[in-house]
């Protein structure tokens, strides 16, 4: 998959060079999850059968992060692990357009003149609530309409599972009140997060569960503080183990700034520095405060064994 990122306006030399027929999915697309993945399905098959390239355009930073809009706080996908799943999608290009203040000024026409007209779109492809433009002027039935006929617009219906429609908002709501199964059913898959590992407080190794401190490279939507089973890919290896995530009550007081502690099942090799991708399979418990340490190492271990039972892993 080839990524592109572009600018507006879009210089007529820029368009010359991504131009051809093509079917193209707009939208935001954080998450990734089940309804989103309609459309971008859709799109993939269109082009299919039209023997065009499949290409997605999106935007970043989120237009709601830059305007200071709603409860926005951190992505369900950031740039990187968009761009793993989509090029796991069949998705040939990627536009990613660059989301500023002039951007969202301008008018639902100029975008259309501007930035896909040019690329000789044959169809884009939407979701029922599909809105772009200054204010989100324009929906559907408009983009077909600046289409001049030149470009079709498909637009896919909601997405729904067990009555509820699927959508982001929904899953970060899901993820803050620790109802993971929730949110892994309307993703389609466990979300994750993908850190470094640094230097902790190295207190794990102390009371026999040692742990590594995952510093997360990019501004994900935290889930609730607890305690979660995880799988965790390391480099070629697929490794098991329990997270906490939380501010260690136990042993601290006025700490609001969450920490990502993975301990490893039957693993003893120094990956400092290492980039780690974890997958919250399942919400264990919520993070609380233990009147001894003894008290904590013996919740720790029971965690362990229930981690170690739903991830069906054997020592």
């Amino acid at each position: 998959m080839r990524t592109v990122t572009l600018n507006y306006p879009m210089l007529p030399e820029t368009a010359a060079q991504y131009a051809q027929p093509q079917v193209v999915a707009l939208g935001q697309f954080d998450g990734l999850h089940l309804g989103h993945a309609s459309v971008i399905t859709s799109a993939v098959a269109l082009a299919g059968e039209a023997g065009v390239p499949a290409a997605v355009m999106t935007f970043y930073p989120h237009p709601k992060d830059v305007m200071g809009k709603g409860d926005y706080e951190g992505y369900l996908t950031p740039s990187k692990d968009k761009q793993e799943l989509l090029a796991g999608m069949g998705v040939e290009l990627l536009y990613i357009i660059a989301f500023n203040e002039e951007l969202s000024r301008v008018s639902p026409a100029d975008f259309v003149s501007v930035m896909l007209r040019p690329l000789q779109i044959i169809t884009a492809v939407v979701g029922f609530d599909f809105r772009f433009g200054y204010r989100g002027g324009g929906d559907a039935d408009m983009l077909a309409e600046l289409g001049q006929g030149a470009m079709k617009v498909e637009t896919v219906a909601p997405f729904l599972l067990d009555g509820e429609k699927v959508s982001s908002s929904g899953i970060r709501k899901s993820l803050l009140s620790g109802d993971l199964d929730k949110a892994n059913a309307w993703f389609g898959r466990c979300y994750h997060l993908r850190g470094v590992v640094g230097h902790g407080e190295k207190r794990g190794r102390t009371i026999g569960f040692p742990t590594a401190n995952l510093q997360l490279e990019d501004r994900y939507v935290i889930p609730a503080k607890g305690v979660y089973a995880v799988k965790v890919f390391y480099k070629e290896d697929i490794l098991y183990g329990v997270m906490n995530v939380g501010v260690k009550p136990t042993f601290h007081e006025g700490v609001t700034t969450p920490s990502f502690e993975v301990h490893l099942f039957d693993f003893a090799g120094d990956i400092y520095g290492q980039e780690l991708k974890v997958e919250l399979v399942s919400y264990i418990r919520s993070e609380r405060k233990f009147g001894s340490i003894d008290a904590l190492i013996a919740q720790i271990g029971a965690d362990a064994e229930t981690a170690k039972a739903l991830l069906g892993y054997h020592s």
